[in-house]
């Protein structure tokens, strides 16, 4: 049996679909996995012992159309469902799957808080594309590879975090996602373990001017690729971080979890998946604000000017 999976985006997304990988390399017999991503994403997917086979595309998935269908493929897995996946199941002719976005349901959260979305996480949804193949979760949670050459010596880092530390994800895609400047630089004061901020380069004059304001900070932003960032976090001792794709990297550990919720919510089933170690991840929300979520994914700045749900988070919550 040949089976395609698409997702196409992002981190934490496809970093989700590994557990439908795994149980289907692991559960069926003499089955060959191939993903389709975009390029931007395939260092996620690349070194998944799961998956057989890669294909990528920058624009548009007619870049890969022709090679996939050479393929010959028994299923597609839908686990993206946009208008672009549905190109490829049209192009390719085979049976598919598609997994349910529940958009309307996150829309009546959003615009009248009406909660209708199933006690769920989007791991136990994606699944439901695959128990017709008599795949089950095996509920061992996430996987993430880092490839030998991207793993991180912590040697090499100054003497004050040989001996453990704390990763902070600073980032993340949207700012009603992060945290306030001035709330992270009261966090880490609070703090008395060595941290390592992790982002991309966006994030670096931010965790630079945080650096310079507080002790025992090593600013990893946009110093590392995704794997080897990936490779800081899976050495940690514990993980804060806002609700982003490495969030879901520290899952994939087993972590132990400080996740910081702002204007998205838990409720949508992208809280930290980790099924087998619930007790490692802890949830900071402000809870109980009417205009709370305001998005499915955020906005540059907050729509009432007043971004309560992260002003308002409790410090103490980050103190270990």
């Amino acid at each position: 049996m040949k089976i395609l999976i698409l997702r196409f985006s992002s981190i934490g997304d496809i970093v989700l679909t590994s557990p439908v990988v795994r149980c289907l390399k692991q559960q069926l017999n003499n089955v060959e996995i191939h993903y389709l991503t975009k390029k931007s994403f395939v260092s996620i997917v690349e070194n998944n012992p799961n998956i057989d086979k890669v294909f990528s595309f920058e624009k548009d998935v007619d870049e890969v159309l022709s090679e996939l269908k050479k393929e010959k493929y028994d299923w597609i897995i839908d686990l993206h469902h946009n208008f672009r996946s549905m190109r490829v199941k049209r192009s390719l002719g085979k049976p598919w799957k598609s997994f349910n976005k529940l958009n309307i349901e996150k829309w009546l959260l959003v615009n009248f808080k009406i909660n209708l979305l199933p006690q769920k996480h989007i791991v136990g949804r994606y699944f439901e594309t695959v128990t017709h193949l008599g795949v089950k979760n095996d509920l061992n949670g996430l996987d993430f590879f880092i490839d030998a050459k991207n793993e991180v010596n912590i040697s090499s880092l100054q003497k004050e975090f040989h001996n453990g530390f704390i990763a902070f994800v600073i980032g993340a895609k949207h700012n009603t996602k992060k945290l306030p400047f001035e709330k992270i630089i009261s966090i880490c004061k609070k703090i008395n373990q060595p941290i390592i901020f992790i982002g991309g380069r966006e994030d670096f004059e931010t965790g630079k001017t945080i650096a310079s304001q507080t002790p025992n900070i090593f600013n990893a932003c946009g110093k590392y690729n995704l794997q080897q960032s990936a490779s800081l976090v899976k050495q940690a001792e514990k993980v804060i971080t806002h609700d982003t794709g490495m969030m879901h990297i520290a899952a994939a550990f087993k972590k132990n979890i400080i996740s910081v919720w702002g204007n998205t919510v838990p409720e949508f089933g992208m809280f930290p998946y980790m099924p087998e170690n619930e007790a490692n991840s802890k949830i900071v929300e402000v809870k109980n604000l009417s205009c709370r979520p305001c998005s499915k994914i955020g906005f540059e700045k907050c729509p009432k000017g007043h971004f309560k749900c992260m002003n308002e988070i409790d410090e103490t919550e980050f103190i270990t």
